[in-house]
């Protein structure tokens, strides 16, 4: 009897989506996993772009100061697993994330103003990495993007939606922005542009 009862039980759950919550929340993992990884690849990569800069711009403090505090707010952001169930801090995490891409993105049209640095193998190379990272980003957003759907569609979704409030399975918070497309693209600098005639003294 006890045997049959395990079985029903193993249906019904099945049937609810109890499994599917399962995996749903096992590619959640994956994909947040993937995010953080790519944007601490970002994260380590400026440093050296920003002392890059500094050699040949020493004078943009402003800008300079701007991507350096933008990347100390983002390390301040406990970005553990538990993040993805928690919509006010993952709002924070976002909300950072979105201010460092800005202040690169600052940084990287001031480096336009510098022929010398703009000829310097280093910066262009730390620029095609860090061009490769934002897109790598971007690739990973959609992931988790995608696997968040999946799962919040399931949470919403009738029967499933039982076996949620059975398990106190919720709703995730997902990435949005005003303008998604401007920001999921990497910042474009072009070397090939004529540079811009020095002021007059």
């Amino acid at each position: 009897m006890r045997t049959l009862w395990l079985v029903l039980l193993t249906l019904l759950l099945t049937g609810c989506g109890y499994n599917t919550f399962q995996t749903s929340d096992e590619q959640i993992k994956a994909s947040w996993a993937e995010v953080l990884n790519q944007y601490q690849r970002r994260s380590d990569l400026i440093p050296n772009l920003v002392n890059t800069v500094k050699g040949y711009a020493a004078h943009e403090k402003d800008v300079l100061l701007g991507v350096t505090e933008a990347r100390a707010r983002v390390g301040s952001i406990q970005a553990s697993p538990e993040l993805i169930n928690d919509p006010e801090a993952f709002a924070r995490f976002q909300a950072a994330q979105g201010q460092l891409t800005s202040a690169l993105s600052r940084l990287l049209v001031v480096s336009e103003n510098y022929p010398q640095l703009k000829s310097d193998q280093n910066f262009r190379d730390l620029q095609a990495q860090l061009e490769g990272t934002e897109n790598r980003v971007t690739v990973a957003r959609n992931r988790y993007i995608k696997a968040v759907q999946e799962y919040n569609v399931a949470v919403r979704s009738f029967p499933s939606n039982l076996t949620a409030m059975i398990f106190s399975y919720t709703v995730k918070p997902s990435f949005t922005v005003e303008n998604e497309q401007a920001i999921s693209h990497a910042p474009t600098v072009d070397f090939n542009a004529p540079s811009p005639a020095p002021a007059a003294k």
